[in-house]
C-alpha cells in the first residue's frame, strides 16, 4: 500500500502540539501562538492562561472566528471570567483544553472550512 502526504487547501496547519512546542506546518514553535488557517501570530504574550487578560484575546478576535480555542498547555487551565465573557459577549464559543486536545480540534474544524481560531499556550 502506498501512503501519500496530502497537505490541506489552507496555509497553516498544525501537525501537533505539546506543553512546550509545537510543530506548526514543518516548523517547531517554542513560544506561545495565535494561529487560523490563514494566519499565524507568533510571540503572543500569554505564558500562564490562568493569568490571562481580556486583552490578550485581541489578536484572536481581530480575525473574526465563529469560534475560540485555547490550548492552556499540558494541563487544562481555565482563565478568568473575565476572558471568557470577552469572547460570550461577542457570541463567539470559547473552549478551553489541553495544547494535544486543542490541535486535534483545531485541524479537524480547519479541514472542515470553519473559522476557527487557536490560541497556544506553551511554555
Amino acid at each position: 500500500m502506498q501512503l501519500n502526504l496530502e497537505r490541506p487547501d489552507y496555509t497553516w496547519y498544525l501537525r501537533g502540539a505539546e506543553g512546550d512546542h509545537a510543530l506548526v506546518n514543518d516548523r517547531i514553535i517554542r513560544d506561545s501562538f495565535v494561529i487560523a488557517p490563514d494566519t499565524l501570530v507568533e510571540n503572543w504574550p500569554v505564558t500562564d492562561a490562568a493569568r490571562m487578560l481580556p486583552s490578550h484575546l485581541e489578536p484572536l478576535l481581530a480575525l473574526e472566528p465563529e469560534l475560540v480555542l485555547l490550548g492552556t498547555g499540558t494541563t487544562q487551565v481555565f482563565p478568568s471570567p473575565a476572558v471568557m465573557a470577552a469572547c460570550l459577549s461577542r457570541h463567539l464559543g470559547i473552549e478551553v483544553m489541553t495544547n494535544a486536545a486543542a490541535a486535534r480540534t483545531y485541524s479537524v474544524l480547519a479541514g472542515e472550512g470553519r473559522r476557527v481560531v487557536a490560541g497556544f499556550v506553551i511554555g
